[in-house]
């Protein structure tokens, strides 16, 4: 029997966060299985900066209007470019996700397009939920646009149990749990970039730095960018380390100072940005995660299917991802002294180190 050939069409926000790597890469994937594939929003997802057969964009355009200056409409854009994409690509399922304003504006372009209207399926992703869709102000909306929704997914349980309690969805109310995923194509053991990545951390003086320290994010304050560099500088007082940091954001000049300011800065190399991190952290000896909270920790993932081991808290959706013991170790929020210890621990055993990888 042949496969039926779907069109979809796919809302995410194009940013580096999670909930747009992943709907990226599921979008790709469904491509790659013949089924055509319609990004929406107001730029190019960056994990879809390549050319891929099946694959479209259509870039949501807002208007340039007085009275729009400082609160531009984007969910009516959206909405209206649904409905020109359903229209004309006669989408069967239009995929959101992250509840506000994806399925809101899915939601209002299915009751423009009426009986033509596809199917909505709407992932959440986390702060959808736990911070903007619980405030006084979206928790209606948010409500109503996932009980619209012809189907429901979370990325673990534990968003899924906040889902009920926050938002008060009723229990009859199904809510799948589909996790996050990473494409083990992309992230595996690269031994062959290993040692050259390796070799590019080492001091101006020449002296080399063996044990890397990785971690990547927004540099958001939930993020707790400065408990990496406090645990980097007492793991340096032990053992010859360096830290390598991926990302940007918010935090980014805070946590430059305070590496100043525990003269730790000539071993800390902050990368920014980067498209593909896959080499760089499967360069690495240790993955630090100090969340405040997360609703999954892709970035946890993407670190395991790279053999590292994790070092990260017991916060929100991340005990799912990273198994104590097994492929990690957890510790609770703030504990910088027993997130050291775990970090000394992993390097100072090769054979724990490579067991806690594979």
């Amino acid at each position: 029997m042949s496969q039926r050939i779907l069109s979809i069409g796919i809302c995410c926000y194009p940013t580096y966060g999670g909930s747009g790597v992943v709907a990226t890469e599921v979008g790709m994937e469904m491509a790659r299985r013949g089924h055509r594939v319609h990004f929406v929003s107001y730029e190019v997802p960056h994990r879809l900066k390549r050319f891929m057969q099946n694959v479209f964009f259509h870039e949501v355009e807002v208007p340039s209007y007085p009275l729009f200056s400082q609160y531009a409409p984007y969910s009516i854009a959206l909405a209206s470019k649904l409905v020109e994409v359903s229209s004309s690509e006669d989408l069967d399922l239009i995929h959101v996700h992250y509840a506000l304003p994806h399925a809101v504006s899915a939601f209002l372009a299915c009751q423009v397009l009426g009986t033509k209207a596809p199917k909505i399926i709407t992932t959440l992703h986390g702060t959808d939920i736990t911070v903007v869709g619980n405030n006084r102000s979206y928790l209606p909306i948010t409500r109503m646009s996932i009980l619209a929704s012809d189907g429901v997914t979370a990325v673990s349980q534990y968003l899924r149990q906040a889902t009920y309690d926050k938002i008060s969805i009723p229990t009859k109310s199904p809510i799948e749990v589909i996790p996050n995923v990473v494409d083990l194509e992309e992230f595996n053991c690269c031994p062959d970039q290993v040692s050259n990545i390796r070799s590019s951390f080492c001091r101006d003086d020449g002296a080399e730095r063996p044990n890397l320290l990785c971690h990547v994010s927004n540099f958001r304050p939930v993020k707790r960018v400065p408990d990496v560099v406090q645990v980097f500088a007492r793991v340096c007082k032990e053992i010859p380390a360096r830290l390598i940091l991926v990302g940007d954001g918010p935090e980014r000049s805070a946590v430059e100072q305070l590496c100043r300011s525990l003269d730790v800065e000539q071993d800390v190399s902050f990368l920014g940005k980067q498209d593909s991190i896959a080499e760089i952290i499967s360069s690495c000896d240790v993955f630090l995660l100090p969340s405040e909270t997360e609703s999954f920790g892709l970035a946890a993932l993407e670190a395991m299917a790279c053999c590292v081991p994790v070092v990260a808290t017991r916060a929100g959706g991340i005990p799912e991802v990273v198994t104590d013991s097994e492929t990690g170790y957890l510790s609770d929020v703030g504990d910088i002294e027993t997130m050291t210890a775990n970090v000394l621990r992993i390097l100072g055993d090769s054979q724990l180190k490579a067991a806690l990888g594979d």
